[in-house]
């Protein structure tokens, strides 16, 4: 072997030799900045966020790479806190503006979304939303909201609450309402982040927007009045109706004087969905589990000198009094819907009537998703406490107008939502409203960590009393059925929701003929 040729060979064996030692240096190196990359992407994520963006072990976890939003094909999501949100859905199902033919601002007899279906789900477990905040525990309301986007988002649910495996022939959606307004007020904005961050085209529309720029639209440009805004505690105490008002107010050139005065309707929401703390027909007398108002409750108390404003109804129990004479009680518990309702809107006017410039009440902003369920009551009272006199002199009429104006944020809602998908070219060509799905969650007995109460439903300490960041199971999803929800409230929705409700007993039968559950349970 020649000089140069030794030289060549030397040189070719310390370049291999070069490369055997730090070619695995250098890719150990890369591997080392693209896991920093990755941890510094993932650094300012939630324990849910990242359980769903991230950690594909995790059950809760979406495959957004292979998620394709853009399929008008795919149903709309909408979620509540219970089944409230139907009157949401409902307002969807019902909506009708515009010509199905030619998208003009004209009705035609047929919903605009005809073709669309729905994905409905009520995290009945969990609720009601409204406590959260008054517990201490909104960044735990936050937690189970995204676990109800997942819910939208993914394939997963169980067949029925004994099952220990779950189903994937559910459907990601391609719009998601977020029907309830206390998941609106405090976690809309994780919500879109979430959004955000999977990198999906998907909107997300909450109810407080939508119902803000509704009550704003009966007043003229000039007028005073007052704006009551009837919701859940948490919604009130998050100002998410009130600053959208005053935002709205200034943003759009009205300059009239308007107020806006907040009553939490604490109680009822949980009564609409039948909670034991809050109501129990089978009750006859008062209960050391119950919760609402009261005459000693510290923050909703029922006043005796405001009895003849009530007017609570005694018949079959709806009022619970430790006396035989109503008026000798010690002990008053509300046992009926329109109880609540009548407590709540004698405590807005009281409100009204004891401030010294209040403007008269013209509208009011149902503020909760089960408000619409009592409008009939809601109307009723409103009509009894204008026309109330005490000693010869009307007691309200200088603080309400004779008309006040009942705003349901669903209206706008739909509004909303059918300017995204024509925008978008998201309608869908070929599908039908009678195929929509309707889940409810239920407490997970296969979670040996969770407790419930004789009824089954979590405790209410332990339901207000989890922590944060334990991603767990604590719920399943599953269709909606008679043993999941509450006799008086299927009847109520097939009194107040007609056309929704025949949609749940679509689903229901045909849930029943694919799926092994008990016909028993079909909703009809």
């Amino acid at each position: 072997m020649t000089g140069l040729a030794k030289f060549v060979y030397v040189k070719l064996i310390m370049k291999i030799v070069q490369y055997v030692i730090l070619a695995p240096l250098a890719l150990l190196l890369l591997s080392c900045i693209e896991q920093n990359e990755r941890a510094n992407a993932t650094a300012d994520l939630d324990p849910m966020t990242y359980a769903i963006l991230v950690d594909s072990s995790s059950f809760y976890y979406v495959d957004v790479k292979h998620y394709d939003a853009s399929d008008p094909t795919l149903p709309i999501g909408i979620f509540d806190s219970g089944t409230g949100g139907l009157t949401v859905m409902d307002a969807l199902v019902r909506y009708d503006a515009h010509s199905n033919q030619s998208q003009l601002d004209s009705a035609d007899g047929v919903s605009d979304f005809s073709r669309e279906r729905f994905i409905y789900l009520a995290d009945q477990a969990n609720m009601p939303y409204g406590n959260y905040y008054s517990e201490s525990k909104s960044e735990l309301l936050v937690e189970h909201v995204l676990k109800d986007v997942q819910f939208l988002l993914s394939n997963n649910y169980y067949p029925q609450a004994s099952s220990t495996g779950f189903l994937t022939d559910k459907k990601p959606v391609k719009a998601i309402v977020i029907a309830c307004n206390t998941a609106t007020a405090y976690a809309k904005d994780h919500v879109q982040k979430l959004i955000d961050r999977s990198g999906l085209d998907i909107p997300v529309i909450g109810v407080i927007d939508a119902g803000s720029r509704g009550v704003l639209e009966v007043f003229d440009k000039a007028e005073s009045g007052t704006i009551g805004v009837f919701a859940t505690v948490g919604t009130i105490a998050s100002k998410g109706y009130e600053n959208t008002i005053l935002a709205l107010k200034q943003q759009l050139g009205y300059r009239g004087e308007i107020q806006v005065y907040n009553q939490g309707g604490y109680g009822v929401a949980e009564a609409v969905d039948q909670e034991p703390g809050f109501i129990d027909y089978d009750a006859d007398q008062p209960r050391e589990d119950y919760l609402g108002p009261s005459l000693s409750h510290l923050q909703h108390p029922i006043d005796k000198s405001l009895m003849d404003s009530y007017r609570f109804d005694f018949t079959a129990n709806k009022m619970l009094c430790d006396a035989a004479d109503r008026d000798d009680c010690d002990v008053l518990q509300i046992n009926s819907t329109d109880n609540y309702v009548r407590y709540h809107l004698v405590s807005l006017l009281e409100q009204l009537r004891k401030a010294p410039d209040a403007q008269p009440l013209k509208a009011l902003v149902l503020g909760c998703t089960h408000y619409p369920y009592l409008i009939k009551a809601i109307r009723s009272k409103l009509d009894e406490l204008y026309n109330y006199q005490r000693n010869g002199a009307y007691v309200y009429r200088h603080v309400m107008r004779r008309e006040i104006h009942i705003i349901d944020p669903a209206e706008n809602v739909a509004a909303e939502l059918y300017g995204y998908l024509a925008d978008a070219s998201r309608f869908n060509p070929q599908g039908s409203m009678d195929s929509s799905e309707f889940y409810i969650t239920v407490p997970n007995k296969h979670n040996n960590r969770i407790k419930t109460d004789e009824q089954g439903r979590f405790t209410y300490a332990y339901k207000y009393g989890r922590n944060v960041g334990e991603i767990q199971e604590y719920v399943k999803v599953v269709p909606f059925s008679r043993s999941t929800i509450p006799g008086e409230t299927i009847d109520r929705m097939g009194e107040t929701i007609p056309e929704t409700f025949r949609l749940i007993q679509a689903f229901s039968d045909n849930h029943v003929k694919i799926h092994p559950v008990p016909v028993k349970d079909r909703i009809q």
